[in-house]
């Protein structure tokens, strides 16, 4: 199975290979609560971007390990780049932005980013 997701414009479209998470991360650090992102985890090789690379830019802030993407039209952040506490590579999936998935059905784990 796949999910896909997409920017607000549509600009850059994803795909992951797996069933979308039944759990979504929230943090409560300046960048995730500004943006209100809820947040689903996967593994880089089952991430595919399908289109939109040229209309991706990068911010990084802090320490500058996470590559937050987003889209230079429509300003929306789909998912970052990072590497995992065991050195694997992950995507963080914008999990508002997968396409048909019931936010409202999906258990919020709080984290707390902003102590970090």
């Amino acid at each position: 199975m796949t999910y896909a997701g997409s920017c607000h414009c549509g600009a850059v479209t994803f795909e992951v290979a797996g069933d979308p998470p039944a759990t979504a991360i929230s943090c409560n650090c300046s960048h995730c609560r500004d943006k209100g992102l809820l947040l689903g985890f996967a593994p880089a090789s089952d991430f595919r971007l399908v289109s939109g690379e040229g209309a991706l830019a990068t911010y990084r802030f802090n320490t500058g390990q996470i590559a937050h993407r987003f889209c230079t039209t429509c300003g929306v952040q789909p998912f970052s780049e990072g590497t995992g506490p065991d050195g694997v590579e992950v995507r963080a999936i914008n999990l508002r932005c997968v396409t048909g998935l019931d936010l409202d059905a999906l258990t919020i784990q709080p984290v707390d980013g902003a102590s970090r």
